[in-house]
């Protein structure tokens, strides 16, 4: 699948430097090269790119402008190019894709490239299930209104959570998040192999997280379900969970009936 592609930067040395980074890569097509933020929306709306490299500080028209001047139509993957790490957070919050220091390093380019490739077979993969959607409302219309309730059930919550800690932002799938603890306005979030600390209240992040999935089990605690492998009971009717990662999670009393779905 060729990846058709977009470069907009108001330095034309910058384009040459990032053309040049991106020809070991066959599958990227550079089909339009743009200067400014208006040039870059005129092109996207035209040509219909699967992904832009966008450069963020641009006289008149920033790369935040361009994307919201592109929100009408279905937008492209964004790859965000800066020099200036503070504009990171406002990246990610427009979901990019990624974004580059310049000058761009070659290894984080790579994994770049692998992430966008990730993401279109991601869309090609809902593209399909459309099309098979729109088969089975002909054939079978009671289980495609099922499937769309649980789906957008499913669409309300958070796939992805951004993480600034120490002074670096990870992008934390949230179906490996294992348990998360609350001290004061800080969450603490645990992934199995890793933990990050997220400055947000628990009532806040809990509302974001799919509660088929993420469960309250103590005053301080939320657990992914799905991560779930023993119950080992404790005393005063309280009991512990065992996760993948053999992490113990205390289940208070106030919260025993999350564990009643574990017992048949």
């Amino acid at each position: 699948m060729t990846i058709r592609t977009i470069l907009v930067d108001d330095e034309k040395l910058a384009i040459q430097g990032l053309q040049l980074r991106l020809e070991p890569f066959d599958d990227v097509e550079i089909i339009e090269t743009c200067q400014n933020g208006r040039e870059a929306i005129r092109a996207i709306k035209t040509l219909k790119p699967d992904l832009v490299f966008l450069d963020i500080q641009m006289p008149g028209f920033d790369g935040f402008s361009v994307v919201q001047g592109v929100m009408e139509i279905e937008p492209p993957l964004f790859v965000f190019v800066t020099a200036f790490q503070e504009h990171a957070i406002r990246a990610f919050e427009a979901n990019a894709v990624n974004y580059l220091m310049k000058p761009v390093d070659e290894d984080k380019l790579a994994d770049t490239i692998e992430r966008v490739r990730q993401r279109l077979a991601e869309k090609k993969s809902s593209d399909e299930a459309d099309r098979l959607r729109g088969v089975l409302s002909e054939v079978a219309p009671e289980a495609v209104e099922t499937s769309e309730e649980d789906a957008e059930a499913a669409g309300r919550y958070e796939k992805l959570i951004n993480v600034k800690d120490r002074g670096q932002i990870f992008r934390v799938e949230v179906e490996t998040i294992e348990h998360i603890e609350a001290a004061g306005d800080y969450m603490c979030i645990y992934t199995g192999d890793n933990s990050l600390i997220l400055r947000e209240t628990m009532k806040d992040l809990e509302r974001r997280l799919d509660p088929r999935k993420f469960q309250r089990v103590h005053r301080s605690t939320i657990v992914n379900l799905d991560q779930v492998r023993q119950v080992k009971p404790h005393t005063n009717g309280e009991c512990f969970l065992v996760l993948d990662s053999g992490a113990e999670v205390k289940v208070s009393r106030s919260y025993r009936d999350v564990v009643a779905r574990f017992v048949h």
